[in-house]
């Protein structure tokens, strides 16, 4: 059975999307242009919940860049982080409840 799952999303955690999906070697890699990723970030916003940030954790992981992943998971009660970073927020996560997967995993988990 297909579970459905939610993406949360906070202002900080968007701008760091932004930032990095608009590095130029990602870019490239992507043959893509900053319009698309604009395109991709308004079609992300439409369908995710908004985040409120009333506490932040921070800092709490080596990788500053990494912090709002964190404080939006925390604040919005996610039931997991899925990332290819899990390495750096796995632990953090830990301590709030979070697990923390590899994209790949949370599909599985989804049933997806």
């Amino acid at each position: 059975m297909n579970q459905r799952f939610e993406t949360l999303l906070s202002v900080p955690l968007m701008f760091e999307y932004e930032a990095v999906l608009k590095r130029d070697n990602h870019l490239r890699a992507a043959r893509a242009l900053p319009r698309d990723v604009e395109a991709i970030l308004e079609a992300l916003a439409e369908v995710a919940i908004a985040v409120r940030l009333h506490f932040l954790w921070r800092p709490v992981l080596r990788d500053p860049n990494d912090e709002m992943v964190l404080d939006t998971a925390a604040n919005g009660a996610a039931d997991m982080i899925a990332t290819f970073n899990v390495r750096h927020l796995r632990d953090a996560a830990t301590r709030f409840g979070i697990p923390t997967v590899r994209p790949s995993e949370a599909l599985q988990l989804l049933g997806v």
